[in-house]
C-alpha cells in the first residue's frame, strides 16, 4: 500500500504552515464552489473531473497527456511537487479527487495524495478557508506517462473470458441493472448494461459514514467486503465505472486493503459506444 495515498486535514494544515513552496493543493470542485470558499493556497482545476478520454488508443492517450500538460504548465506545476487533491466529500463528487490523483500519477507525478474527508472534512476540523485566488507563475510540466496504470479497451476485451482477471463494475445500482447508461442521464450513452462476466460492488460500500463525513473503511473491512465478490489480495482486478472516476475511488480503497487493481479509464462511456463490443443488458 502507498501510505501517502491519503492525507488528513490536520496533516495538510501542518504542511501548509511549514515550508509549503513545494506543496500544491488542487481543488476539483466547480469554479463556482471554489469562488465561494476553498482551502487557502489551493488552485482550482475542474478538468480532472470533466475530461473524457476520447478512446483507449495511443492517439487518445496522447491527447489526454498533452491536454493536462498544458493546464499544469499554465498553473505553474512541473510535476515534482507534493500534490494534494480534494473534492467536497468522497461520495458526492463521484470520486473526482481520486480521479485527479489517478491522472496525476498516470502523468508521472510521484507525490500525490487525496485529502481524506474532502472539503467537508476540512470544515469539520474547524480549519480556515478563503476566497482569495493565489497567483502562480507558469512553468513547464514534464510528462512521464505511466502507461501500465491504464487498462485499455483491447485489454478489457481480452480479459472477458479470463477468470484470473476480475472485471469489477463499481457503478450505481441503476447502471448495473441496465436502467441508466450513466450517473447523469439515463440515455447519455447509446447502450445500457454491463461488461460480460463482470461482478458488481457498488463503490459507496467501501466508505464509512458513521462520523457524518465519508471516509474509506479500514483495510480489514474493505477486504471483507471484497471477498464477498471473490476478490482477495491475490486477485488481479480491472475496475470500471462510467468514466474512471468512481473506479479511481475504488482503486484507492482496494490499495488500502492490499489488493492489486487497475483502472479501465475509458469505462462504460467508451465501451458502450463501440457496438462491436459485447454487453449484457437489462437484469
Amino acid at each position: 500500500m502507498d501510505t501517502n495515498l491519503l492525507i488528513s486535514p490536520q496533516k495538510l494544515t501542518l504542511l501548509l504552515v511549514g515550508n509549503s513552496s513545494q506543496i500544491v493543493v488542487i481543488d476539483t470542485r466547480t469554479p463556482e464552489e471554489y469562488a465561494i470558499s476553498h482551502i487557502p493556497k489551493s488552485i482550482n482545476i475542474r478538468d480532472f473531473f470533466t475530461y473524457l478520454l476520447e478512446d483507449s488508443s495511443p492517439a487518445g492517450f496522447k491527447k489526454l497527456q498533452e491536454y493536462f500538460a498544458e493546464i499544469m504548465s499554465r498553473v505553474g506545476i512541473c510535476g515534482k511537487e507534493r500534490l494534494i487533491v480534494y473534492e467536497d466529500t468522497l461520495d458526492r463528487g463521484y470520486g473526482q479527487s481520486c480521479r485527479a490523483a489517478f491522472l496525476l500519477k498516470y502523468l508521472g507525478c510521484p507525490q500525490v495524495s487525496v485529502l481524506h474527508g474532502g472539503y467537508q472534512g476540512w470544515l469539520a476540523a474547524g480549519l480556515p478557508t478563503t476566497d482569495e485566488v493565489p497567483e502562480r507563475e507558469s512553468s513547464i510540466f514534464r510528462l512521464h506517462p505511466q502507461s501500465e496504470m491504464m487498462v485499455t479497451t483491447t485489454e478489457m476485451l481480452q480479459a472477458l473470458d479470463n477468470p484470473s482477471i476480475i472485471k469489477l463494475d463499481v457503478r450505481d445500482r441503476p447502471e448495473w441493472h441496465g436502467l441508466s447508461s450513466s450517473p447523469y442521464t439515463p440515455d447519455f450513452c447509446p447502450r445500457k448494461g454491463r461488461i460480460p462476466n463482470s461482478v458488481w460492488l457498488e463503490w459507496h460500500r467501501l466508505m464509512d459514514y458513521t462520523s457524518g463525513i465519508p471516509l474509506f473503511r479500514s483495510p480489514a473491512e474493505i477486504l471483507e467486503i471484497c471477498q464477498s465478490v471473490s476478490i482477495n489480495t491475490d486477485s488481479i482486478v480491472y475496475i470500471y465505472c462510467f468514466k474512471g472516476s468512481r473506479a479511481a475511488n475504488t482503486l484507492i480503497a482496494l490499495s488500502i486493503a492490499g489488493i492489486n487493481a487497475k483502472n479501465y479509464f475509458g469505462s462504460w462511456n467508451e465501451w458502450s459506444r463501440d457496438f462491436s463490443l459485447p454487453i449484457i443488458d437489462g437484469e
